[in-house]
């Protein structure tokens, strides 16, 4: 296996005066002998997307492993540093949660068009504006419900919310915590919400399923309190980075001899120059399909550059280990827990019976495309959202992302997940099978 020298030093011991450069994050990120391989100085805000003049495209290594992930979460939080974690493996218990300062702000999601939310809601609201004296920010279309206008005892705390509207607001660096109330969908959408650092996620089970919010709102106080005292078990849930390139019909740069209207070597061009390139970070899974067709689909996989299968069938879904538990779990696929550094590639009942779901690491960079001699086009979505469709020409990159998800645990990472597992997904609920008599054992030892 190759790897960078830069990548080889780190094995070898870090010389005093250089500073360190991840290949496999960031390749403009310099750090020094002083910080630890893993994360980064806790002082340093990552809320905010780089500027535009540094967003060149980072090289990721050929290793194993997948980008090491930013450690710290919004402009407050960060993961309690291990001096004990060896390479890029860490043990999940020891993954702990704690604040460079007291976190002030705090945002509020609410499963919409959900009654049952309302009174959980006001009270998580009251307690957090008045005796925590936090500042809470709530979507605008949240406090829209007639429920709440009618309701004109909760006026005026609802006078000292700070509101936004989604697409429109930047908040990514005005908040330090997430407190999801609902389903899973919530915390799908609270990761929608931030496209770079993520600040540590607080979920309440009220919802239909809950596989992903593992706290209960019976004593939400004491929870919430000692969450913002810090030190509290946390899971960094990786997301998948995705780049949907697309070409612009009827937008087509012209060239002669090689050059184009502006004298640039039609060689030596951007292949994304004329396209149109959207970016999204995605928690649980892209998943390709055939739309309304009633062909097939036909979709060629490629891996680090090299074709490696093509689709014939559905679909395919291309899911984190978090999204392992999701659509991929209904298609055939194997459960992974978050803590597993792994993208999966499963196909949506293929046509070849040989095709089974497979576990790929984290650092590789898949590329999907329709092949050249696909029927009909196909169509993506991103966590159940930004459907679109994809046309001959069209792109689709995905590889593991910087910027993780900090879920907060009740225990820990393992006891959460498992428990998950046996109350909503039921995992190998069976009867159990009836031991023999004492008599018919003993009858069976003397025959």
């Amino acid at each position: 296996m190759e790897m960078e020298p830069e990548k080889v030093s780190v094995r070898k011991g870090l010389n005093a005066d250089a500073p360190y450069r991840c290949a496999a994050c960031h390749g403009d990120e310099d750090r020094g002998p002083g910080h630890a391989v893993r994360g980064r100085a806790k002082s340093r805000s990552l809320s905010a997307a780089p500027a535009p003049a540094s967003t060149k495209e980072f090289r990721r290594t050929r290793s194993l492993h997948g980008p090491c992930p930013v450690t710290t979460f919004g402009p407050k939080a960060c993961v309690l540093q291990n001096p004990q974690t060896i390479m890029h493996i860490q043990d999940p218990a020891s993954q702990r949660l704690t604040w460079n300062k007291s976190p002030k702000s705090v945002l509020v999601i609410k499963k919409i068009r959900d009654a049952s939310l309302l009174q959980p809601f006001k009270e998580l609201c009251v307690y957090l504006l008045e005796e925590k004296s936090m500042v809470v920010y709530v979507e605008k279309k949240v406090l829209e419900d007639p429920a709440i206008v009618a309701d004109d005892d909760f006026g005026p705390v609802k006078k000292k919310f700070c509101t936004f509207r989604e697409d429109y607001d930047d908040i990514s660096n005005q908040i330090d915590f997430i407190v999801c109330l609902g389903g899973d969908g919530t915390l799908l959408y609270a990761s929608s919400l931030f496209q770079g650092s993520v600040p540590p996620v607080m979920a309440f089970h009220l919802g239909s399923l809950g596989f992903l919010t593992p706290f209960t709102f019976e004593n939400f106080q004491a929870q919430v309190a000692q969450v913002i005292q810090g030190n509290a078990a946390v899971v960094l849930r990786s997301r998948l980075k995705v780049k949907v390139v697309k070409e612009l019909r009827g937008k087509k740069i012209s060239t002669a001899n090689g050059v184009s209207d502006g004298g640039v070597l039609a060689a030596d061009r951007d292949p994304e120059v004329g396209k149109q390139v959207m970016q999204y970070q995605v928690l649980n899974e892209v998943v390709i399909d055939r739309g309304p067709s009633s062909y097939l689909s036909n979709v060629d996989v490629y891996l680090d550059g090299h074709l490696i299968t093509t689709v014939q069938g559905d679909g395919v879904i291309v899911s984190t280990p978090t999204g392992s538990t999701a659509y991929a779990a209904a298609a055939g696929a194997s459960m992974i827990h978050p803590n597993v550094p792994a993208i999966m590639i499963t196909p949506i009942c293929p046509h070849s019976l040989s095709f089974r779901p497979i576990v790929v690491p984290a650092g590789v960079e898949l590329k999907i495309m329709l092949s050249p001699e696909a029927r009909n086009t196909a169509w993506v979505s991103l966590d159940g959202r930004k459907r679109q469709e994809i046309r001959h020409g069209d792109s689709i990159s995905i590889t593991t992302s910087c910027y993780p998800l900090p879920s907060i645990c009740v225990r820990d990472p393992v006891s959460d997940w498992f428990e998950s597992l046996a109350q909503c997904l039921h995992w190998n609920v069976r009867k159990r099978q009836a031991h023999f008599a004492d008599e018919e054992a003993e009858a069976e030892a003397e025959g």
